[in-house]
């Protein structure tokens, strides 16, 4: 779950900084290049089934990890206890689920539509990603969504990250501090940098 977990944390930093090109004012050109090359390239599109692969895996091991965790103590505690534990750790499980259900219509807003799962809306091009986004986040509904969507992705990375370095044996005192600061720092500039984008079309038009 770690390692699918980290495989995806690379994924997301890639994703922004092509969507990102999305605020270039050069008519679309630097972003639908961007992702001209990645609907095209062999080595890439030998990564695709390679980057749902790690989604599954992951999203596997999290429901496996979480119904195992409920099944070693069946009846919960009478009183609940002061705990360290922190809000982002005790509900890991609900703001993945979130993630998911976000994960999933954006698939259907921008993959399925490239590989013809759905047709795509009028106007629009089945490659035309540039436009399809700008069509989206005019939608001040569709970009509050997407900004809360990556809001709750932020949360789950902040635990997630530091999670996953835990588990690889990064648990000591010389690294914690470390990890910790560092897993804060990439879900801010992850969740941040995504939600600058429906922010800037919201404000620029």
């Amino acid at each position: 779950m770690a390692l699918a977990g980290l495989f995806l944390v690379v994924f997301l930093l890639v994703h922004l900084g092509i969507n990102l090109l999305l605020l270039a004012n050069d008519d679309g050109q630097a972003f639908s290049a961007a992702a001209n090359f990645m609907g095209t390239n062999a080595v890439i599109r030998v990564m695709e089934p390679v980057l749902f692969g790690g989604f599954l895996l992951h999203m596997l091991f999290g429901l496996l990890v979480s119904f195992r965790n409920r099944a070693s103590r069946p009846v919960r505690y009478q009183h609940k206890s002061l705990s360290e534990t922190s809000p982002l750790s005790k509900y890991m499980f609900h703001s993945g689920i979130i993630v998911f259900i976000f994960l999933v219509l954006h698939l259907i807003d921008f993959y399925f539509i490239k590989v013809g799962l759905v047709a795509p809306p009028a106007g629009v091009e089945r490659h035309d990603f540039y436009h399809r986004s700008l069509a989206l986040f005019a939608d001040k509904g569709y970009s509050a969504a997407y900004m809360v969507g990556f809001l709750f992705l932020g949360f789950h990375l902040n635990h997630a990250v530091q999670a996953a370095f835990q588990t690889m044996g990064f648990n000591h005192s010389k690294y914690t501090g470390a990890v910790k600061a560092g897993s804060t720092i990439y879900s801010v500039i992850v969740a941040g940098g995504f939600m600058i984008i429906p922010l800037w079309f919201m404000i620029s038009r």
